[in-house]
């Protein structure tokens, strides 16, 4: 074993996880770190205005690379800013690792400067949260961070590293290879599974695939599709999914979920039984009630993680495996068995929905107004971005309009806040995932609001130069909930109304190019120039104020 400094030691270990980007804020606490980067240039540390950025762009990352992304900040505010962060990649099952230079560990339980239990505080939203005691075990513990984040369903973990435990101090290590500390091969269904599933396939009238992120992170998007084709299987996505197949396949529906796909929904409803690969079924999904998933369908459920399965809606099978593996064990059990290769009325039916959806859309071509209504934006955007674009969906009203209103043609190319529904999500998001595939067009969906949570990114866009397109849809308003006031109290409007800046003279205060735009013809062409001006861009667009998506408790309340 070789002698080695604590701060070359926690490199070279993320370096064996092919981690070649750092995220956060510079700080005392951990400077040990930082001065291996002034020599080692193959690792680059991010260098963020906000450190809930840092975990923003450590989760985008992740989640279009599907490795393990990387923050490090230090103790007291700087790492309790990253929460909100984290908590967006806790429920996209994204592997953040997250790690914290904390005061010395001689001071703590006194108060000290900074002094907080980060551990405890950050439990609720990562797979583990732990607290290095002594220098000899950092190899160790950082391994075990990485497989928990890597195993099984992915997810971020946090890592509170006291001062003392890593500044000036060296150990003796040798640097593992990541299958030396974590399985390299995926779970597989059990044999038993995968015959009770093609079993139920067999008995199906009206079978129907729901595609959900598990498909995405287990590279699984063609064994998809190629069940769907031999086993005439229609296909939804599960909510913020639409990247799982591609959207174009004639199979294809539409995104099932909160602001998805009516189609999508009636399909679901017709179904008698319901293939899920890969999702939870959970709460934008779903809306754990029957609107979409009737009492008599029977549900093959298939996830990595067991907690899930049969958890809201009963099962008729539940499987326990990855993803991929389980798809491929189904494709060659159906190459053995004899299950219908078409069922002409139900596909019929299906590419009615689909027809019904494509028709649905481009009818919205014809929406002329001025301001724009969002559901025109998109038209537009359908047009102009190339087929491979990463888009990046922030919360709020106008980006909810995007969920039905995309289209994708390759998996990691559509992050969204899932559950947690954070914004300021998509531009520092965007930021990670230009970082993650380079060469990839990258563009973020906003509202006003939740742009200017995050904005100063713009600052480390500009000075990185990672030239990402913002688009931002100002209504002047917090749309989400100015929806509520509208249908639910009355418009008595309260704490819905905000102002704003011209966003596009905003970027360019900060050296980055700016665009606006009131006119649906110009957005093909000022989305394009802004794709290949070589800076970070924002485009605004005022939208109409009075136009917001259906609130999403409607149907529970009856309207």
């Amino acid at each position: 074993m070789a002698e080695i400094g604590s701060g070359k030691a926690v490199i070279e270990l993320l370096k064996a996880e092919q981690v070649r980007h750092i995220f956060g804020i510079v700080g005392s606490t951990f400077l040990d770190v930082l001065d291996v980067l002034y020599d080692d240039k193959s690792v680059e540390y991010i260098n963020v205005r906000h450190e809930q950025g840092a975990a923003f762009m450590a989760d985008g990352l992740a989640r279009v690379t599907g490795t393990p992304a990387v923050c490090l900040v230090t103790s007291g505010p700087g790492a309790t800013n990253l929460l909100t962060g984290i908590a967006s990649a806790y429920v996209g099952h994204s592997p953040v690792v997250a790690i914290s230079g904390g005061p010395a560990f001689g001071n703590y339980y006194k108060d000290a400067f900074q002094e907080l239990d980060l551990v405890s505080l950050f439990k609720p939203v990562t797979k583990l949260s732990i607290q290095v005691n002594k220098t000899d075990r950092l190899p160790e513990m950082l391994q075990h961070a990485m497989r928990v984040a890597m195993t099984g369903r992915k997810g971020p973990v946090f890592l509170d590293i006291p001062r003392d435990v890593l500044n000036g101090q060296t150990l003796q290590t040798e640097i593992s290879q990541p299958g030396g500390y974590r399985p390299d091969h995926p779970p597989l269904p059990h044999p038993d599974a995968t015959r009770q599933a093609i079993g139920i396939l067999q008995q199906a009238e009206r079978p129907l695939m729901l595609v959900g992120g598990g498909v995405t992170w287990a590279g699984a998007s063609d064994l998809a599709v190629r069940l769907s084709e031999q086993c005439a299987l229609p296909m939804i996505t599960a909510y913020g999914r639409n990247d799982a197949v591609p959207n174009a396949h004639p199979h294809y529906i539409g995104p099932l979920g909160r602001a998805g796909s009516p189609e999508a929904a009636a399909a679901c409803r017709r179904a008698d039984v319901l293939l899920v690969v890969g999702s939870r079924l959970g709460n934008f999904t779903t809306f754990y009630d029957q609107r979409y998933i009737q009492p008599g369908t029977r549900i093959i459920q298939i996830d990595i993680d067991s907690r899930d399965i049969g958890r809201t809606y009963p099962v008729a099978l539940g499987v326990q495996a990855d993803a991929g593996e389980a798809l491929k064990a189904l494709l060659e059990g159906l190459s053995r068995e004899r299950v219908p290769a078409s069922r002409p009325a139900w596909l019929q039916e299906a590419r009615g929905f689909r027809s019904q959806r494509l028709t649905r859309l481009q009818n919205e071509s014809n929406l002329n107004t001025l301001p724009l209504k969002p559901q025109r934006v998109y038209v537009e955007l359908r047009r102009a971005l190339p087929p491979d674009t990463i888009v990046t969906l922030d919360a709020g009203a106008a980006p909810a309009y995007g969920y039905d209103r995309l289209n994708f043609t390759q998996p990691r190319t559509f992050l969204t806040p899932r559950d947690l529904g954070g914004l300021g999500f998509a531009f520092p998001v965007a930021l990670g995932a230009k970082l993650g595939r380079p060469g990839a067009p990258v563009l973020a969906i906003h509202g006003d609001g939740g742009f200017l949570m995050n904005s100063q990114e713009l600052e480390t866009a500009v000075r990185h130069q990672i030239n990402v397109v913002t688009l931002v849809m100002n209504n002047n308003c917090w749309g989400s909930e100015k929806a509520y006031q509208k249908q639910f109290y009355n418009k008595r409007y309260v704490g819905a109304d905000i102002g704003n800046p011209r966003y596009d003279q905003y970027a360019e205060l900060f050296g980055a190019k700016g665009y606006y735009v009131e006119h649906a013809d110009q957005i093909g062409d000022v989305m394009q120039a802004a794709l290949r001006c070589g800076k970070p861009a924002i485009v605004e667009v005022p939208i109409d104020p009075d136009e917001f998506p259906t609130p999403a408790t409607a149907t529970r309340r009856g309207e």
